[in-house]
Protein backbone atom coordinates (compact mmCIF):
# COMPACT_ATOMS: atom_id res chain seq x y z
CA UNK A 1 0.00 0.00 0.00
CA UNK A 2 1.13 3.34 -1.24
CA UNK A 3 2.84 5.73 1.85
CA UNK A 4 0.32 8.21 1.55
CA UNK A 5 -3.07 6.59 1.04
CA UNK A 6 -4.85 6.19 4.50
CA UNK A 7 -7.63 3.56 5.15
CA UNK A 8 -10.92 5.19 6.82
CA UNK A 9 -12.87 3.16 9.56
CA UNK A 10 -15.65 3.70 7.40
CA UNK A 11 -15.32 1.43 4.61
CA UNK A 12 -15.76 -1.08 7.37
CA UNK A 13 -19.34 -0.21 8.46
CA UNK A 14 -20.57 -1.67 11.60
CA UNK A 15 -17.34 -3.21 12.61
CA UNK A 16 -16.32 -3.29 15.87
CA UNK A 17 -12.84 -1.34 16.48
CA UNK A 18 -11.01 -4.87 17.20
CA UNK A 19 -11.98 -6.14 13.82
CA UNK A 20 -11.38 -3.00 11.82
CA UNK A 21 -7.76 -3.27 13.12
CA UNK A 22 -8.04 -6.51 12.43
CA UNK A 23 -8.57 -5.15 8.50
CA UNK A 24 -6.04 -2.92 8.83
CA UNK A 25 -3.50 -4.94 9.46
CA UNK A 26 -4.15 -7.85 7.04
CA UNK A 27 -4.22 -4.98 4.50
CA UNK A 28 -1.20 -3.17 5.53
CA UNK A 29 -2.37 -0.05 5.93
CA UNK A 30 -0.13 2.44 8.10
CA UNK A 31 -1.97 5.69 7.58
CA UNK A 32 -5.62 4.92 9.14
CA UNK A 33 -8.61 7.14 10.09
CA UNK A 34 -11.25 6.82 12.62
CA UNK A 35 -14.54 7.93 13.21
CA UNK A 36 -15.43 10.11 16.63
CA UNK A 37 -17.65 7.57 18.44
CA UNK A 38 -14.94 4.68 17.99
CA UNK A 39 -12.44 7.02 19.99
CA UNK A 40 -15.08 9.09 22.17
CA UNK A 41 -16.15 5.82 23.02
CA UNK A 42 -13.72 3.99 23.58
CA UNK A 43 -10.34 4.04 26.33
CA UNK A 44 -7.41 5.60 25.14
CA UNK A 45 -4.93 3.15 26.09
CA UNK A 46 -7.23 0.72 24.32
CA UNK A 47 -6.82 3.16 21.08
CA UNK A 48 -3.33 3.22 21.90
CA UNK A 49 -2.53 -0.04 21.55
CA UNK A 50 -4.71 -0.43 18.47
CA UNK A 51 -2.39 2.08 16.81
CA UNK A 52 0.64 0.77 18.31
CA UNK A 53 0.46 -2.82 17.57
CA UNK A 54 0.05 -2.18 14.12
CA UNK A 55 2.49 0.35 13.71
CA UNK A 56 -0.57 2.86 12.32
CA UNK A 57 -0.56 6.56 12.40
CA UNK A 58 -3.82 8.42 13.16
CA UNK A 59 -4.19 10.31 9.83
CA UNK A 60 -7.86 12.01 10.52
CA UNK A 61 -11.23 11.60 12.45
CA UNK A 62 -14.46 12.19 11.07
CA UNK A 63 -16.57 14.21 13.61
CA UNK A 64 -20.51 14.89 13.57
CA UNK A 65 -20.38 18.11 15.23
CA UNK A 66 -24.37 18.74 15.46
CA UNK A 67 -25.16 14.98 14.34
CA UNK A 68 -28.45 15.47 12.25
CA UNK A 69 -29.76 18.33 14.31
CA UNK A 70 -30.35 21.98 12.96
CA UNK A 71 -27.43 24.79 13.22
CA UNK A 72 -28.78 27.80 15.83
CA UNK A 73 -27.61 31.03 16.36
CA UNK A 74 -28.36 30.45 20.05
CA UNK A 75 -25.04 29.12 22.24
CA UNK A 76 -26.97 26.93 24.53
CA UNK A 77 -27.58 24.61 21.41
CA UNK A 78 -23.75 24.67 21.09
CA UNK A 79 -22.64 23.91 24.59
CA UNK A 80 -22.37 20.27 24.66
CA UNK A 81 -21.16 19.80 20.96
CA UNK A 82 -18.81 22.43 22.07
CA UNK A 83 -17.45 20.12 24.69
CA UNK A 84 -17.74 17.11 22.96
CA UNK A 85 -15.46 18.52 20.31
CA UNK A 86 -12.61 20.02 22.82
CA UNK A 87 -13.15 16.54 24.39
CA UNK A 88 -12.25 15.36 20.98
CA UNK A 89 -9.14 17.43 20.17
CA UNK A 90 -7.98 16.00 23.27
CA UNK A 91 -8.05 12.99 22.85
CA UNK A 92 -7.11 12.88 19.03
CA UNK A 93 -3.93 14.90 20.38
CA UNK A 94 -2.71 11.82 23.02
CA UNK A 95 -3.34 9.55 19.94
CA UNK A 96 -1.18 12.02 17.60
CA UNK A 97 -3.90 12.21 15.13
CA UNK A 98 -3.08 14.91 12.16
CA UNK A 99 -6.64 16.01 11.79
CA UNK A 100 -10.27 16.04 12.91
CA UNK A 101 -13.19 17.13 9.73
CA UNK A 102 -16.74 17.58 10.84
CA UNK A 103 -19.83 17.71 9.24
CA UNK A 104 -21.25 21.17 10.69
CA UNK A 105 -25.08 20.37 11.77
CA UNK A 106 -28.16 20.93 9.36
CA UNK A 107 -29.06 24.33 7.60
CA UNK A 108 -32.88 24.24 9.73
CA UNK A 109 -34.30 27.25 9.08
CA UNK A 110 -31.87 29.48 9.12
CA UNK A 111 -29.84 31.04 5.70
CA UNK A 112 -26.76 29.51 4.58
CA UNK A 113 -24.88 32.86 6.19
CA UNK A 114 -26.49 32.51 9.56
CA UNK A 115 -25.86 28.81 9.75
CA UNK A 116 -21.87 29.37 8.62
CA UNK A 117 -21.82 32.43 11.34
CA UNK A 118 -23.39 29.82 13.64
CA UNK A 119 -21.50 27.15 13.02
CA UNK A 120 -18.29 29.61 13.05
CA UNK A 121 -19.17 30.94 16.30
CA UNK A 122 -19.65 27.55 18.23
CA UNK A 123 -16.51 25.93 17.23
CA UNK A 124 -14.38 29.15 17.58
CA UNK A 125 -12.92 27.89 21.26
CA UNK A 126 -11.76 24.61 19.80
CA UNK A 127 -10.19 26.32 16.93
CA UNK A 128 -7.88 28.12 19.56
CA UNK A 129 -7.63 25.07 21.39
CA UNK A 130 -6.90 22.61 18.34
CA UNK A 131 -4.26 25.08 16.85
CA UNK A 132 -2.32 24.70 20.17
CA UNK A 133 -2.56 20.89 20.58
CA UNK A 134 -1.65 20.91 16.82
CA UNK A 135 -4.66 18.92 15.55
CA UNK A 136 -6.08 20.49 12.30
CA UNK A 137 -9.38 21.04 12.26
CA UNK A 138 -11.37 20.45 8.87
CA UNK A 139 -14.59 21.00 7.37
CA UNK A 140 -15.85 18.43 4.54
CA UNK A 141 -18.04 18.97 1.49
CA UNK A 142 -20.92 16.50 1.63
CA UNK A 143 -23.64 16.03 -1.02
CA UNK A 144 -26.99 17.80 -0.68
CA UNK A 145 -28.90 14.76 0.43
CA UNK A 146 -26.61 15.44 3.56
CA UNK A 147 -28.33 19.32 4.09
CA UNK A 148 -30.04 17.69 7.55
CA UNK A 149 -26.50 17.50 8.91
CA UNK A 150 -24.27 19.36 6.80
CA UNK A 151 -24.70 22.86 5.06
CA UNK A 152 -21.05 22.63 2.60
CA UNK A 153 -21.91 20.99 -0.43
CA UNK A 154 -19.85 22.23 -3.10
CA UNK A 155 -16.18 23.16 -2.75
CA UNK A 156 -16.55 26.77 -3.03
CA UNK A 157 -18.69 26.82 -0.21
CA UNK A 158 -16.85 24.83 1.91
CA UNK A 159 -13.87 26.76 0.96
CA UNK A 160 -15.94 29.67 1.74
CA UNK A 161 -16.88 28.12 5.52
CA UNK A 162 -13.33 27.16 6.17
CA UNK A 163 -12.38 30.62 5.67
CA UNK A 164 -15.08 32.42 7.66
CA UNK A 165 -14.37 29.31 10.35
CA UNK A 166 -10.78 30.01 10.25
CA UNK A 167 -10.20 26.10 9.85
CA UNK A 168 -8.97 23.57 7.37
CA UNK A 169 -11.01 21.46 4.38
CA UNK A 170 -11.42 17.86 3.98
CA UNK A 171 -11.83 17.45 0.42
CA UNK A 172 -14.10 14.78 -0.93
CA UNK A 173 -13.95 14.22 -4.24
CA UNK A 174 -17.16 11.97 -4.90
CA UNK A 175 -19.13 14.81 -3.89
CA UNK A 176 -17.17 17.33 -5.97
CA UNK A 177 -16.34 16.00 -9.10
CA UNK A 178 -18.73 17.18 -11.12
CA UNK A 179 -18.00 21.05 -10.04
CA UNK A 180 -17.21 23.85 -12.98
CA UNK A 181 -14.04 25.45 -12.21
CA UNK A 182 -12.73 22.46 -10.40
CA UNK A 183 -8.94 22.78 -10.72
CA UNK A 184 -9.34 26.62 -9.82
CA UNK A 185 -10.87 25.57 -6.41
CA UNK A 186 -8.67 23.27 -5.73
CA UNK A 187 -5.70 25.35 -6.15
CA UNK A 188 -7.49 28.21 -4.05
CA UNK A 189 -8.12 25.25 -0.87
CA UNK A 190 -4.27 24.06 -0.82
CA UNK A 191 -3.16 26.28 1.60
CA UNK A 192 -6.17 24.77 3.76
CA UNK A 193 -6.43 21.57 2.48
CA UNK A 194 -5.66 18.53 5.08
CA UNK A 195 -6.90 15.38 3.87
CA UNK A 196 -8.25 14.18 0.26
CA UNK A 197 -11.08 11.41 0.19
CA UNK A 198 -11.04 8.94 -2.71
CA UNK A 199 -13.67 7.00 -4.01
CA UNK A 200 -15.61 6.08 -7.43
CA UNK A 201 -19.05 6.73 -9.11
CA UNK A 202 -20.96 4.59 -11.63
CA UNK A 203 -23.70 6.27 -13.79
CA UNK A 204 -26.78 5.01 -13.07
CA UNK A 205 -25.97 4.45 -9.12
CA UNK A 206 -28.62 6.21 -7.20
CA UNK A 207 -29.25 4.61 -3.71
CA UNK A 208 -27.61 6.78 -1.31
CA UNK A 209 -24.62 6.13 -0.50
CA UNK A 210 -23.79 4.76 -3.51
CA UNK A 211 -19.60 4.92 -3.95
CA UNK A 212 -17.80 2.32 -6.32
CA UNK A 213 -14.07 1.21 -5.83
CA UNK A 214 -11.35 3.52 -7.37
CA UNK A 215 -11.08 3.08 -11.01
CA UNK A 216 -14.54 1.36 -11.36
CA UNK A 217 -16.56 4.19 -12.03
CA UNK A 218 -16.62 7.64 -14.00
CA UNK A 219 -14.74 9.98 -11.78
CA UNK A 220 -11.79 11.38 -13.34
CA UNK A 221 -9.58 10.30 -10.63
CA UNK A 222 -6.14 10.45 -12.17
CA UNK A 223 -6.59 13.92 -13.95
CA UNK A 224 -7.63 15.51 -10.34
CA UNK A 225 -5.49 13.72 -8.26
CA UNK A 226 -2.70 15.20 -11.07
CA UNK A 227 -3.80 18.54 -10.37
CA UNK A 228 -3.52 18.08 -6.59
CA UNK A 229 -0.45 17.44 -6.93
CA UNK A 230 0.80 19.56 -9.39
CA UNK A 231 -0.65 22.58 -6.80
CA UNK A 232 1.55 20.96 -4.41
CA UNK A 233 -0.63 18.92 -2.49
CA UNK A 234 1.56 16.49 0.22
CA UNK A 235 -1.17 15.13 2.10
CA UNK A 236 -2.95 11.52 2.59
CA UNK A 237 -5.13 10.41 0.11
CA UNK A 238 -8.14 8.81 2.23
CA UNK A 239 -10.04 5.79 1.09
CA UNK A 240 -14.21 6.66 2.23
CA UNK A 241 -15.77 3.43 0.45
CA UNK A 242 -19.41 3.27 1.52
CA UNK A 243 -22.89 1.82 0.39
CA UNK A 244 -24.43 -1.25 -1.40
CA UNK A 245 -21.39 -1.98 -3.53
CA UNK A 246 -18.81 -1.86 -1.03
CA UNK A 247 -21.06 -4.16 0.82
CA UNK A 248 -22.06 -6.79 -2.23
CA UNK A 249 -18.15 -7.25 -2.97
CA UNK A 250 -16.98 -7.43 0.72
CA UNK A 251 -15.46 -4.64 2.62
CA UNK A 252 -11.91 -5.65 2.98
CA UNK A 253 -11.98 -6.96 -0.52
CA UNK A 254 -13.44 -3.44 -1.92
CA UNK A 255 -10.73 -1.49 -0.02
CA UNK A 256 -7.74 -3.87 -1.54
CA UNK A 257 -8.65 -3.64 -4.81
CA UNK A 258 -9.13 0.46 -4.39
CA UNK A 259 -5.59 0.19 -2.35
CA UNK A 260 -3.51 -1.27 -5.88
CA UNK A 261 -5.81 1.29 -7.70
CA UNK A 262 -4.63 4.21 -5.84
CA UNK A 263 -1.29 3.39 -5.36
CA UNK A 264 -0.67 2.05 -9.00
CA UNK A 265 -2.06 5.66 -9.92
CA UNK A 266 0.21 7.60 -7.34
CA UNK A 267 3.03 5.52 -8.58
CA UNK A 268 2.01 6.24 -12.16
CA UNK A 269 2.28 10.00 -11.63
CA UNK A 270 5.53 10.06 -9.74
CA UNK A 271 4.72 10.23 -6.18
Amino acid sequence: MHSRLSVNSICFGSATLSSVAEHWRALGARRVSLVSHQVLDSDIATLQNVLRAGEHSCETICHPFLPFQPLELHERSWREPRARLARLIEVASRLGARSIYVLTGGHGSLTWEQAAEAFSAAIAPCVTQAAAARVALAVENSSVLYADNHIAHSLRDTLALAEMAGIGVCLDLYSCWTEAGLRASIERALPRLEVVQVSDYIYGDRALPCRAVPGDGTVPLARIVQWLLGAGYAGAFDLELIGPRIDAEGHRDAVRRAAHYVSDMLSGLGV
